[in-house]
């Protein structure tokens, strides 16, 4: 790998940005990037050969400070989420039922077996890219945060079943080394609890802040790396040890600048480069050329949205906060990554499985929409009072 590839790439990486610039509504930059990635890799133009040893590694880590960022984004220590956490877990939990005959159907139509793997993918969402979208748009209402409250317990459950419904064969190895990291994140939870309100450590992250010592961005950094060797030891996935370290982090409530030290790196660097070379590995030309693929793309984003629609009816909730719930990211993004590392999926088959969740943040995008209308709604009525009899 030279220079002028990562120049490639981290150039194929602004794709994210310039597409939400040119998008007339809030379009996630993940799109833009997996397409740079498509257009840059060996498909196309041939600049990036994602098979290299340093990028596939350097892909690795992105994919790691993915589950990172993804684990941070999730708000558990929002008291409004609490008090969604209800009927956020019961939308969850339908969610999750209904998946279950949508991946058989999608895998008879597809005709490719993986219906667990479908399964796990249609109930997945994605906080990190519900919580921004919310964020930019000022969305603070019971709706949104009981939407906020499903995807986060989706994210749970999903990121944590990718392991076992990719390789069924080697649960046992999966959980065990799934359970090495869980013991080791818990023992550096306990201990950041024990010695995070000592006198000394107050002064040296003062210092680090007045300093630029980024000691913060560095301690998370090597808990990050330090679960993901484990991990990588123990025969699971760098997936478990992102997401535990993110979540460590979410619990704790790290500083406001950690969070943008986290952007800087992960986001300005690591993360698109991670979208680029899987874009770069995807096979566009298989999946545009393969009628049943077509076919398992499409049925994926239907009944994604056909879940969510059909949870959301059944227990009262509205159309817009369901189509919202739509959006996957990281779930389908694992489920590719580890799908073509282990040679358990197909290039077409991790393709049409993207190609659906981007479907997905297409759908989230008009429930966010629709979301911000009402909320706008509401407030003029709020402001505008009641009208004086005439």
């Amino acid at each position: 790998m030279s220079f002028g590839t990562l120049a490639v790439i981290v150039l194929a990486g602004l794709g994210g940005p310039l597409l939400g610039v040119l998008g007339r509504s809030f379009v996630p930059v993940v799109v833009g990037e997996i397409l740079a990635g498509v257009l840059v890799g060996p498909a196309v133009l041939g600049a990036v050969h994602p098979a290299g040893a340093t990028v596939s590694f350097l892909g690795e880590i992105g994919f790691a400070m993915l589950m990172l960022t993804v684990g941070m984004h999730l708000p558990l220590r929002d008291r409004r989420l609490a008090a969604s956490a209800k009927g956020g877990a019961w939308l969850a939990a339908l969610v999750c039922v209904l998946a279950l005959p949508g991946g058989l159907l999608a895998a008879t139509v597809a005709g490719t077996g993986h219906a667990a793997v479908y399964a796990v993918v249609l109930a997945s969402g994605s906080a990190a890219v519900l919580l921004p979208a919310f964020e930019e748009l000022g969305l603070e209402s019971g709706t949104a945060m009981t939407v906020m409250a499903q995807v986060a317990i989706a994210d749970v459950i999903t990121i944590l079943s990718v392991p076992i419904v990719l390789q069924p064969g080697r649960v046992g190895h999966a959980a065990l080394g799934a359970l090495l990291v869980a013991v080791l994140a818990a023992s550096l939870f306990a201990l950041a609890r024990l010695v995070g309100s000592a006198e000394w450590i107050h002064r040296v992250r003062q210092l680090s802040k007045h300093r630029h010592w980024a000691l913060d961005l560095r301690i998370s950094l090597l808990v990050l790396f330090l679960l993901s060797w484990v991990a990588q030891k123990g025969g699971t996935s760098v997936l478990i040890a992102g997401f535990g370290a993110g979540l460590m982090v979410a619990v704790i409530g790290g500083p406001k600048r950690l969070s943008t030290q986290v952007r800087g790196v992960a986001e300005g660097f690591f993360i698109p480069l991670y979208f680029v070379v899987l874009g770069a590995r995807l096979d566009l030309a298989g999946l545009v050329h393969d009628p049943a693929m077509l076919a398992l793309a499409a049925v994926l984003a239907l009944l994604n949205v056909a879940i969510h629609l059909l949870a959301s009816l059944l227990l009262g909730r509205g159309v817009a906060g369901a189509l919202a719930a739509t959006a996957q990211l990281g779930v389908p993004a694992a489920v590719a990554s580890l799908g073509l590392s282990e040679h358990l999926l197909s290039p077409v088959v991790a393709t049409a499985i993207v190609a659906s969740s981007l479907v997905s943040l297409a759908v989230c995008t008009l429930g966010v929409e629709m979301l911000a209308r009402a909320s706008a709604a509401t407030a003029g009525a709020k402001a505008a009072g009641p009208q004086p009899a005439a």
